[in-house]
């Protein structure tokens, strides 16, 4: 080819208008806009580095999407959106990217779930990783596999010196860590992550292990370091498990983070020389909301602010754990050369050393400091408990304030605290004292992290939030009503009868009650072998209505509420209240309220309400039995009612399995009174009210009359099981099987 030098004056006019065309393609293809699958897979191919691709707007779906490449420090190759928030990848779909230098931004997964193990996956293959890219301003929302025990991720990041950030992450309800970093190859090893700015919504209690909203590493890997940075994230109301960030790496630095009102704690599980400081965790008094647990060695816990958390056992406020001696990879590794300062720990209820104490985990914390920390309760509590020798642990210059009978530790202060709020919104001493986190300590506000253009998750109740339908008596009128009505709905029943030929799905939360002022009770009847079934999204309020079974075909295992029969995503909800049920017999088995394998409610709650003539249980909670830490409802309550002529029992609520990465089920009993209960010759638990693997379990002023007995087995965990003031008529006292360090009473 000839050079430019050898041009003549007209083909250097030739030249340079060949040059000018082609700059022009290279200007057009740096920007070009994709409309189809095919479309985007050529502009990627055909990619260099400074281009962007940018994807129209609407609904991709069934999109397995590869974005591969080699771009710059300077010149990185881009993945956008058309308008950020406007372009959905949905159905059966996944992104995965490999190369150098790629940036990924603006897109929204949402109404799908991934083929594959990962949603967003920084490799294409085990071979093929991303390096130096990002991800960023884009949300992943609900977007789950349809069965709830099907394990997948979200994200998965592999290579090194990636980042994540500004992302909103939001929903996620099957199995599966939320978001990993993975360490399974040297080439994923010392990787230096960021992660960071991003949006943690709320994740439901997933009733299983496997919830963790963060994971780095694994335990195979957890004596490699990671060197993951993750610092200015919004963990929000994020519940899935225990661990709510499991760090099962070396390196990792966790700073500037905020956990509202999350359930579980910030892990040290395995992996050592780990740094946690100036990060918020604000329980605000809701149960089992937890802060930091330390394992292992050479970590740095310093200048973090923990406030109203009510977590307890491994889930605390600060937990100090014990290790196993020798430990294999997958167990606790001692504590051991750590330190523990200038942190503030208010209103919380448990701080524990040396936890998790028994004949296996018997290595005990040594070489480790704990100094200028500031522990607060202004309503006074035995907030600190010694399980085991913490003479390994040096205390300096401690300060206690409200704990009743704090251990005697030198270096562990009781001293009057008067706290008032500062400039940051955060509780300090009003004396200057040299102890707890730094005046000026920052908080990070919800809306500096994910995504302007996408709405944050909203609080408030699942009922009572939408208009009002007053209905009349008739055939099927329930169930055209239930048809037309909105989440939140409530709908009124005027005195009469309700037959319904048809099951009502239940598909939203709504209330089903009787209008008010009126003095005869609304009956509804049903002839199927369901009156109510709660499907995916619905939750249920029954008030003021009499259930009347007797129309009900005569087959066994008819039920009043059930969940569906096929693996739901949603917790749901289920009130009953001033509710009088009867002749739910039939023939055998007919149950109040029976539920399906992977179905999962947040709250069951039934009072002032009266049962009579059942030939199955009130309430079956008992279909996970394959003994691996699943269960089918986090808060069951059972208050102030009556229960007649029960064939089997009350209650059967059953949790099997050895795993103690949950916190539930949580049982209340109170109030109530018992008449021929469980005497049944089909009610193989023998038991008027039967628990099996409950880990709270509160019994108190019932009353039991030619019944049988209540039966509670514990089984994994630390489980409390109190009774008190029962009374029992030709009635067993109760059968308890107790487990570990329970309390019975």
């Amino acid at each position: 080819m000839s050079s430019k030098g050898n041009l003549s004056p007209g083909g250097i006019v030739t030249w340079l208008l060949a040059s000018l065309a082609l700059s022009l393609a290279g200007t057009l293809q740096a920007a070009s806009l994709v409309r189809t699958q095919q479309e985007f897979n050529e502009a990627v191919s055909a990619a260099r580095p400074g281009d962007t691709i940018t994807m129209a707007n609407g609904v991709w779906r069934d999109f397995e999407m590869v974005f591969s490449g080699t771009g710059t420090e300077d010149q990185p190759i881009t993945l956008t959106a058309e308008t950020r928030g406007k372009v959905i990848i949905s159905g059966v779909s996944n992104l995965r990217l490999a190369g150098e230098y790629l940036v990924v931004r603006g897109l929204v997964f949402r109404d799908g779930y991934t083929p594959t193990n990962e949603v967003i996956s920084f490799r294409r293959s085990r071979d093929q990783l991303a390096n130096h890219s990002r991800v960023t301003e884009t949300v992943i929302d609900h977007f789950n596999n349809p069965q709830r025990h099907e394990r997948d991720f979200w994200v998965m990041m592999y290579g090194r010196n990636n980042r994540f950030d500004h992302n909103h992450i939001n929903g996620k309800s099957n199995a599966g860590v939320t978001m990993a970093v993975k360490l399974n190859s040297e080439a994923s090893q010392n990787n230096h992550h960021r992660i960071d700015y991003n949006y943690f919504g709320p994740r439901q209690a997933l009733g299983s292990n496997g919830g963790e909203t963060l994971r780095i590493g694994t335990s195979k890997y957890s004596l490699t370091d990671s060197f993951t940075t993750v610092e200015n994230n919004y963990f929000d109301r994020c519940n899935g498990e225990v661990e709510i960030i499991s760090s099962k790496s070396g390196h990792n630095v966790f700073r500037g983070n905020v956990f509202f009102e999350s359930q579980g704690t910030l892990t040290l599980r395995h992996g050592n020389d780990n740094l946690i400081e100036n990060n918020l965790f604000l329980g605000n008094g809701v149960p089992h909301t937890g802060g930091i647990r330390l394992i292992n060695k050479r970590q740095t816990i310093r200048n973090n602010y923990l406030y109203g958390l009510k977590g307890y056992r491994f889930g605390g406020a600060l937990v100090v754990m014990n290790g196993v001696p020798d430990s294999p990879i997958n167990r606790y590794h001692q504590v051991e050369d750590s330190l523990v300062e200038h942190n503030t720990i208010i209103d919380s209820d448990h701080v524990e050393f040396a936890a998790g104490s028994d004949d296996e985990r018997s290595a005990v914390p040594i070489s480790t400091a704990f100094r200028q920390n500031l522990i607060v309760h202004r309503q006074p509590t035995a907030m600190i408990a010694v399980h085991d020798d913490i003479s390994g642990i040096r205390f300096e210059g401690n300060i206690v304030s409200g704990s009743k009978n704090t251990p005697a530790i030198s270096g562990l202060v009781d001293e009057a605290v008067t706290l008032t709020r500062s400039t940051n919104g955060l509780l300090y001493p009003r004396q200057t004292k040299p102890v707890g986190a730094r005046p000026d300590l920052r908080v990070l506000e919800r809306d500096e992290t994910g995504v302007a253009w996408y709405p944050k998750a909203g609080f408030g109740d699942r009922f009572d939030t939408g208009q009002i339908h007053t209905i009349s008596p008739g055939q099927d009128t329930l169930a055209a009503a239930v048809a037309e009505a909105e989440s939140g709905d409530i709908i009124e029943l005027e005195a009469g009868e309700y037959v319904s030929s048809r099951l009502i799905a239940i598909d939203k939360p709504l209330t089903v009650r009787a209008a008010t002022g009126q003095s005869v009770r609304p009956i509804l009847r049903f002839e199927r072998t369901t009156l109510f079934e709660i499907s995916e999204g619905g939750s249920l309020k029954l008030e003021g209505l009499a259930v009347d079974g007797s129309a009900a075909p005569d087959a066994y295992d008819n039920s009043v509420v059930r969940t569906s029969r096929y693996s739901m995503l949603s917790n749901y909800e289920l009130v009953v209240n001033d509710v009088h049920v009867a002749n739910l017999n039939t023939n055998h088995s007919f149950n109040f309220l029976k539920v399906s394998k992977h179905t999962f409610a947040d709250r069951i709650d039934i009072r002032a309400s009266r049962f009579s003539e059942i030939s199955g249980h009130v309430v079956a909670l008992d279909q996970e039995i394959d003994d691996l830490g699943i269960y089918n409802a986090e808060y069951i309550s059972i208050a102030d009612s009556s229960f007649e002529n029960i064939e089997k029992s009350v209650a059967s609520v059953y949790r099997g399995g050895t795993d103690e990465s949950t916190f539930g089920p949580h049982f209340l009993f109170t109030g109530n009174r018992l008449s021929n209960v469980g005497n049944g010759k089909r009610n193989k638990n023998q038991a008027a009210v039967f628990l099996h693997g409950v880990q709270v379990a509160t019994l108190r002023q019932n009353s039991l009359s030619s019944s049988q007995p209540v039966r509670v087995v514990e089984t994994v965990g630390d489980p409390i099981t109190q009774l008190s003031d029962n009374q029992f008529n030709q009635t067993k006292v109760p059968v308890i099987q107790p487990f570990g360090s329970s309390r019975t009473n």
